[in-house]
């Protein structure tokens, strides 16, 4: 009884804090109270049969886990569409009550602390239907060449939107099984390898898929329709290692040839962020009726084999991006989705300067800039599974912000080992935003704590103000930096009649004399730097 009242008062200090609506069921998802950190989920072995004709599925989700702590009950998570038929421990039928899509499961006796033990819900219903996917999160029940095609996408609602799980980013499987029953005249892939397909009565097949490494439940996924199975091999220092295509069977001369760019993608990542880090599992594109989204192993790919005006595809480069930055190196809460966007976003341009040169990669990312909306604050509030986002700044802001500070460096060699190490020092984990800053702040050698608060933690960019003041004798250039965050210092690159130079502003104002000129002209070179500029000369 303690513990409960501990976590309703744990609520209401949110519904304080914040002046966001968040409601109760926000909460509910995205607290770690001592319900869900008394325990780890160590596997899942998830098994779904899907109706497509019914938009319904039915199946069981069983949950290895290890006591963290003792306790007599634990949170799961399902969303209030989907129903649950039983929850079972050791063949004993286990109460449980529900609260928006938590689950709070009761033990008929202490569960001690370091003991390992398992519960199987068993599960149906009609999961939500996506009305924008895959934005708006939920399945597709869509239909190809007179057959269904079925898929989901949740990364914004969670994985509870169809199964039940623990739906927190900080607790991944270590690995996991996914088996999907579907009409024998259907294939179904999900993530990690196929393990095994069998027959079933009732003119149903099997396919059983294993993930062999950690999964952020988001990326947990089911596709099914009329697939056609493009094989193909990668080759790299440690060996060769499979490449499966699945695309629908009209397409599937174009996708042989378009996904050709694949390859070149991989040695690129492969060069500046380490290894691709699913290789047991292999990597594989499905072609879905949306856009796309990152499935660990099994990316989902909607972009209808179309390059962009720099002659790639944008959902193969940065969806496969994510396989670093999102599915090895995955956030500790929702707030910190912009180690999954910023810099699967910032990846694109690493690309495009490898293949094509730096004037390429700079102007993509004037491109991207151009974008940048400064609507909403990128580090959102912990612990309310925080989606409320109103822009897409965590991309292109944040990848603007890596560059910045790339520049900020001055030091490619030590820039891009750092990204490297960085992936290769989380590799298969899970981290929060502290821990990246620390990470970059100390093997960069310097604090660089502002330049992240600043476009992290705040919606307007900074902002050079500066004013020019001619007297009899000469000019004089006035500037400072108008920014959020104390001790923001970022140099500038400017350009005067005397040429160009660097300028480090600060807060305070500062000056700079130049001879008295007729059309004296002063300009600043935002290519290298976020934010904007401010003339505030006397008139």
């Amino acid at each position: 009884m303690k513990r409960a009242i501990i976590f309703l008062l744990g609520l209401l200090f949110f519904s304080i804090a914040f002046t966001q609506p968040f409601t109760r069921a926000d909460s509910l998802h995205g607290t770690l109270t001592t319900f869900r950190t008394c325990f780890d989920v160590k596997y899942y072995s998830l098994e779904v049969r899907a109706e497509p004709d019914l938009k319904r599925i039915a199946g069981s989700s069983t949950i290895l886990f290890e006591a963290k702590m003792d306790f007599g009950s634990f949170q799961l998570d399902l969303h209030p569409s989907m129903q649950i038929h039983e929850i079972v421990w050791h063949g004993q039928k286990l109460s449980y009550t529900r609260e928006a899509g938590a689950v709070f499961v009761a033990f008929p006796q202490t569960i001690q602390e370091g003991r390992t033990d398992s519960v199987k819900v068993v599960f149906f219903g009609s999961p939500q239907t996506a009305s924008n996917a895959p934005w708006d999160g939920g399945f597709v029940w869509a239909q190809a060449n007179g057959s269904p095609w079925v898929t989901v996408a949740c990364e914004g609602e969670g994985a509870s939107l169809w199964w039940p799980c623990k739906d927190h980013h900080s607790d991944e499987p270590d690995s996991m099984t996914i088996a999907v029953i579907v009409p024998d005249n259907l294939m179904a892939v999900s993530n990690g390898e196929l393990k095994k397909t069998t027959y079933l009565t009732g003119n149903l097949k099997k396919y059983i898929w294993k993930v062999s490494y950690p999964i952020n439940l988001y990326n947990v996924t089911l596709n099914i329709g009329d697939y056609e199975h493009i094989a193909d091999v990668y080759q790299n220092t440690s060996g060769t290692h499979r490449l499966d295509y699945y695309v629908l069977p009209k397409n599937k001369e174009v996708a042989s040839s378009h996904f050709a760019q694949v390859k070149p993608m991989l040695a690129c990542f492969e060069k500046y962020f380490g290894e691709y880090p699913f290789w047991k599992d292999g990597y594989a594109l499905v072609e879905t009726p949306y856009w796309g989204m990152e499935h660990q192993g099994a990316i989902a790919y909607g972009n209808h084999f179309q390059n962009n005006e720099y002659g790639f595809d944008f959902i193969i480069i940065h969806e496969s991006a994510h396989e670093w930055f999102g599915n090895s190196i995955s956030m500790e809460d929702k707030s910190d989705m912009w180690i999954h966007e910023a810099f699967a976003t910032y990846a694109e341009s690493i690309y495009l300067e490898e293949t094509q040169g730096k004037e390429k990669a700079l102007a993509y990312l004037k491109g991207q800039k151009s974008k940048i909306e400064n609507k909403s604050v990128i580090l959102a509030p912990k612990g309310v599974y925080y989606d409320q986002w109103q822009d897409a700044d965590m991309y292109f802001k944040g990848a603007w912000m890596l560059h910045t500070l790339r520049i900020m460096v001055s030091d490619d060699k030590l820039w891009f080992a750092t990204l490297k190490k960085f992936c290769e020092t989380y590799r298969l984990k899970v981290v929060n935003t502290k821990e990246v800053i620390r990470f970059f702040n100390t093997e960069l050698k310097n604090d660089y704590s502002w330049l992240f608060d600043e476009y992290l933690r705040n919606t307007e960019l900074p902002e050079i103000q500066y004013k020019i003041i001619k007297n009899k004798k000469n000019i004089v250039l006035e500037y400072r930096w108008n920014a959020k965050t104390e001790g923001f210092s970022l140099p500038v690159d400017i350009k005067t009649p005397k040429g160009g130079e660097v300028i480090f502003p600060e807060t305070e104002w500062q000056s700079k004399t130049f001879p008295l000129q007729k059309d004296f002209k002063i300009s600043f070179l935002t290519e290298r730097g976020l934010f904007n500029v401010k003339d505030i000369s006397p008139k």
